[in-house]
């Protein structure tokens, strides 16, 4: 069994609305009260805060007469959120994340419920505190009962309700079909066998509305009920951008996954790419660290394989007639002829048919290559 989070939109309703209110902002207080109480307390006696201690320390802010608002809503959300800080504070402490971040109104809320803080029940969910059922689209039916719920609110307005569940993975069956694919910015990928997905360039392409909509809400006055509404456009344009993005990468991942046995790709490290102001936000707009998160997970439910070679490897250098390996590749330039046995390459088909090479490679030593496995391959090679 796998478990896996399903999405819905759902439409409160004002007692619901209220209460959601009510539970994302008692979310926030305690996180940020709590981050605070571990963060002076280090700075000041250099005292390390656990997991326990912040527990109690959300015990006595119920018991304040100050912070009586927390007794009004559930209490698992909140305990959920000391949990999750937690676990912020592990990945800092092992060098993944930077140091945990105070929670903003203006961003998005969340509030994670547990068997204990609903009920589901004929297709029908049920918050705690609340008499009614969420008013959800639901698009499919769920697998199973949920485990856990999480109800959040986007900077749009809009009110999303995800279930993790458990599901049974069937695996497709086995074709012999392999493909390796470079990924760039003029494509979003080119592969292997010449195919070119194009770039649909969400950004650009709602670039004028999105900076009429920031240049009006710039005119607003601070704290008026105008520039709230003018930050509302700009947070929905935004989730328009995000929501076309996600989708076109849906539906890219998941034809790559039922065509291809195996997909090699590149690994790239996309947090240190986007350091290049001039190609940062071209690059953020591609989502190429969300397309190979789709890729691995995908490939892991359909028992398909995905390969990511070294991003050291000079696939793009690197002739696949011969192995010759050019010194320097200049970004501009797009076709070049292999000096030692003048071919003629296209600069990403000729990198997506080097990666596909290596991928392989790997397959042939029989090497484990269940769900993403990273591969060094020497330049020599």
């Amino acid at each position: 069994m796998t478990k896996r989070a399903y999405k819905f939109r759902f439409y409160p309703t004002p007692e619901q609305v209220t209460l959601l209110t009510r539970t994302f902002g008692c979310v926030r207080f305690v996180y940020n009260a709590v981050l605070r109480y571990r963060t002076d307390a280090y700075k000041q006696h250099q005292v390390n805060i656990g997991y326990s201690a912040a527990n109690a320390k959300l015990t006595a802010l119920k018991k304040d007469p100050a912070a009586v608002f927390l007794n009004e809503v559930s209490c698992v959300p909140l305990q959920q959120s000391l949990r999750h800080q937690q676990t912020a504070f592990k990945h800092f402490f092992e060098g993944r994340t930077r140091y945990p971040s105070f929670k903003s109104k203006r961003h998005r809320q969340s509030a994670e419920f547990t068997r204990s803080g609903f009920k589901y029940r004929n297709g029908q969910l049920f918050l705690a505190k609340s008499k009614e059922p969420l008013n959800i689209r639901w698009s499919r039916e769920l697998p199973s009962v949920p485990s856990t719920v999480t109800v959040s609110k986007d900077a749009a307005g809009r009110y999303f309700v995800s279930c993790l569940c458990e599901f049974d993975t069937q695996a497709l069956p086995i074709i012999p079909k392999m493909i390796g694919i470079d990924l760039g910015l003029k494509d979003l990928f080119v592969t292997s066998d010449g195919h070119r997905t194009g770039n649909p360039r969400h950004t650009a392409k709602y670039a004028a509305k999105l900076a009429l909509a920031q240049r009006r809400l710039s005119k607003k006055r601070l704290g008026s009920a105008n520039r709230a509404k003018a930050r509302q456009k700009v947070a929905r344009l935004h989730a328009k951008i995000a929501d076309c993005r996600k989708d076109g990468l849906h539906k890219l991942s998941r034809r790559l996954i039922n065509e291809n046995q195996v997909i090699c790709i590149e690994s790239l490290q996309v947090k240190n790419m986007v350091r290049n102001r001039t190609l940062a936000k071209a690059i953020s707009d591609a989502g190429w660290g969300e397309f190979t998160r789709q890729l691995a997970y995908k490939a892991a439910w359909t028992d398909r394989q995905v390969i990511a070679i070294d991003q050291w490897y000079p696939s793009t250098k690197r002739c696949s007639c011969c192995g010759h390996v050019m010194e320097t590749m200049p970004l501009a330039t797009r076709v070049w002829t292999c000096p030692e046995c003048a071919t003629v390459l296209d600069r990403d088909v000729n990198a997506a048919v080097n990666i596909k090479a290596v991928g392989l490679t790997v397959l042939a030593l029989g090497e484990n290559v269940s769900g993403m496995e990273r591969v060094s391959m020497s330049c020599s090679r």
